[in-house]
């Protein structure tokens, strides 16, 4: 989940931030940000928690909405990455319609976010590529990720400070326009010798291992996408070594 529930009366949290907002898409940003400020204003913490949980509905479904039509694949591939308790869902799912409605605002929702990563890094910062990857897994949903879509993505790394190297890395887990390239997902070079892409590896999964990312404070609504990006590093390995065991 995106945060301890347990740790919050989260249904009256809920109840109150849903009813602050209403269901009126005009300026929406502008009554959430308004309505986190004024009911938490005592409480920064949850203040940030809730600012996150909900800057990563609202771009989830913006998401999902950057190719004109927001399927059920995606609405789905949402609920996979934000883990909620049942008697939530009611108001969860009228704040992602709310978002729905249009793309407009994304731009902001990810501003939010970006000043918001846990570790303090101010590039490529590894909350925030989580957050990405959890994008890229709901684009993916309905078995095609639209140029549009990879529009939106792209800003939404820029936002993030996540540079163009970086990006491609991510979204080479992803998407596989010319096959499949385990060395751009390791960010290695066929012409390294293996020891230096084990290495590399090596790196990559320490950095990426799901109990380090607890460790930083990463949301646990995120480590359904943590656990595919360390899928995408295992199987690029293997398959690195595979071809030079074969060579």
């Amino acid at each position: 989940m995106i945060f301890d529930f347990s740790c919050l009366q989260i249904s009256s949290l809920w109840e109150r931030l849903v009813s602050a907002i209403g269901d009126a898409a005009g300026n929406a940003l502008g009554r959430v940000v308004e309505a986190i400020r004024t009911l938490f204003e005592g409480d920064p913490e949850t203040r940030r928690q809730v600012s996150f949980s909900v800057a990563i509905i609202a771009l989830s479904a913006k998401m999902a909405k950057a190719d004109g039509i927001v399927t059920e694949a995606e609405v789905r591939a949402f609920q996979q990455i934000f883990d909620f308790p049942d008697e939530e869902a009611r108001n969860v799912a009228r704040l992602y319609n709310l978002a729905r409605q249009d793309v407009a605002g994304y731009e902001a929702y990810a501003s939010k976010l970006s000043n918001l990563c846990s570790s303090g890094a101010t590039e490529n910062c590894p909350m925030l590529e989580s957050v990405v990857d959890g994008l890229f897994h709901i684009a993916k949903a309905d078995g095609l990720v639209h140029e549009k879509e990879l529009l939106f993505l792209g800003r939404i790394a820029e936002i993030f400070r996540i540079d163009d190297e970086h990006f491609r890395r991510i979204m080479a887990r992803h998407v596989h326009l010319d096959g499949r390239d385990p060395y751009l997902v390791l960010g290695v070079s066929p012409e390294d010798d293996f020891a230096a892409i084990r290495k590399q590896y090596r790196l990559l999964v320490s950095e990426h291992h799901p109990d380090r990312l607890i460790a930083r404070g990463v949301p646990a609504t995120l480590h359904a996408a943590a656990n595919e990006r360390m899928a995408a590093l295992n199987a690029a390995y293997k398959a690195i070594e595979k071809e030079r065991r074969a060579a």
